[in-house]
């Protein structure tokens, strides 16, 4: 696939956010064609480092830490080569190199989010809460950013670009509730160690059945987090324009309600994974464009820790 064929490269975007994200994509179909299409190509770059990273296939199983070196390794040279203006070979590597010429994202707003991948390839682990939401940062709240970007957002306006990170650790901080099961099979815990130890559970055994009671207290808290960074990025989305307004409102609604059932399901969140369906989907469509026309929280608490806290945390 050539670099210049820009239609061919959609189509090929497209296809992943169906196939990896079916809550963003139908979010995505609320965009403005030019919008949509570019927020399908960074998606797509997106998509296509996690699974590189975790050896995996649109978000599946995560496979064998074998090789997790080299292929970080991978995602850095093809993310250079696409930045730099070179055909890569892979067309998620070549969407990002389009995306990022037409919408001005720079080297360092990929390496933030290439950051994040370095964590897990090293076998990082939270000691704090501000590990957490600094892994957050860098796995999602990066995303937001070039996001924001990708949606019209100039590079310079930092607080609304602070919103648009909101909203990303807002996304994984639900991720992480929803997923511990998952993550405590792969030999991962994105809680932090001092959360753990205060509630006297031994690293690794979050999710033994004797201590579910306590773990379903940390949830609780993680998702407290996870409400204020939402109502934070709010304020941002507020000054998107109304289409690109509907669709992160909407999308918030989608991952909310991940949080949000984590929450009801109490000790019984993990027994399946946690999924939404279509005509939830609907209604958080619905609501969002509710949403997209009233005015945004007037009264909201700036989160402790903010983008600028968070970067830079990465570094292997």
């Amino acid at each position: 696939m050539a670099l210049h064929d820009r239609a061919a490269l959609v189509a090929h975007a497209g296809q992943a956010i169906a196939r990896g994200s079916k809550s963003f994509a139908a979010a995505s179909r609320l965009f403005d064609r030019r919008t949509r299409e570019r927020v399908w190509l960074l998606y797509a770059w997106c998509r296509r480092c996690d699974d590189l990273a975790d050896d995996q296939e649109m978000g599946g199983a995560l496979g064998a830490d074998a090789g997790n070196a080299e292929r970080f390794e991978t995602i850095r040279c093809l993310t250079g080569r696409a930045l730099a203006g070179e055909e890569t070979g892979d067309p998620a590597f070549d969407a990002l190199g389009v995306v990022a010429r037409e919408c001005g994202l720079t080297v360092a707003m990929a390496e933030d989010v290439i950051a994040g991948f370095a964590l897990d390839t090293d076998g990082w682990h939270p000691r704090t809460e501000a590990d957490t939401l600094r892994y957050c940062y860098h796995v999602a709240g990066a995303v937001g950013v070039m996001m924001a970007v990708v949606m019209g957002v100039s590079p310079d306006d930092e607080d609304t670009l602070d919103r648009a990170c909101d909203l990303g650790l807002a996304f994984q901080l639900s991720n992480i509730a929803r997923d511990l099961a998952e993550d405590d099979a792969a030999g991962r815990c994105y809680l932090p160690d001092e959360w753990l130890v205060g509630a006297d559970i031994p690293p690794g055994e979050e999710l033994k059945p004797h201590f579910r009671r306590e773990l379903v207290q940390l949830v609780r808290r993680l998702c407290a987090l996870q409400r204020g960074y939402e109502t934070s990025a709010r304020v941002g989305a507020a000054r998107l324009s109304f289409r690109c307004r509907w669709a992160v409102l909407s999308a918030m609604g989608i991952y909310g309600a991940i949080g949000r059932e984590v929450e009801r399901a109490g000790d019984h969140a993990w027994d399946h994974r946690i999924t939404t369906s279509s005509l939830a989907k609907l209604g958080h469509v619905l609501r969002g464009l509710w949403l997209a026309l009233a005015p945004p929280p007037r009264d909201f608490a700036v989160p402790q820790l903010r983008r600028r806290d968070l970067a830079g945390s990465g570094r292997r």
